[in-house]
């Protein structure tokens, strides 16, 4: 779906969601560069501040990161995004289920200098 023009038309959606208080807290900028670093792995995507995400969490919603050597999606290698996949540590799992960590995440967010 991400290969398709029809799916990825319209406004940026690999976005960083992030509540107004937060935003102003870290000193961050609707459509300016963030840095969101987990304890595996670094991203910087574009922010977008929004009260439709609860204070304290952020979102990375549609991170595909197809801009790496090799893809050779044409459609979706022009909005490539940042992946989320960077920030997820491969050895943490849920003890119950035994399934990979993917959600709640912790980050840490900052504007970004490049």
């Amino acid at each position: 779906m991400h290969n398709l023009a029809v799916l990825t038309k319209g406004r940026p959606q690999c976005t960083l969601q992030v509540h107004p208080v937060d935003a102003e807290r870290l000193g961050l900028a609707d459509g300016e560069p963030a840095r969101v670093r987990s304890a595996v792995g670094l991203v910087a995507v574009p922010v977008e501040v929004t009260d439709g995400i609860r204070p304290g969490v952020v979102s990375l919603p549609h991170g595909w990161g197809h801009d790496v050597d090799g893809v050779a999606l044409e459609v979706a290698r022009r909005r490539p995004g940042a992946s989320f996949n960077r920030l997820a540590d491969t050895g943490t799992f849920d003890p119950l289920s035994g399934n990979a960590v993917l959600n709640g995440i912790p980050v840490e967010v900052a504007p970004s200098t490049e």
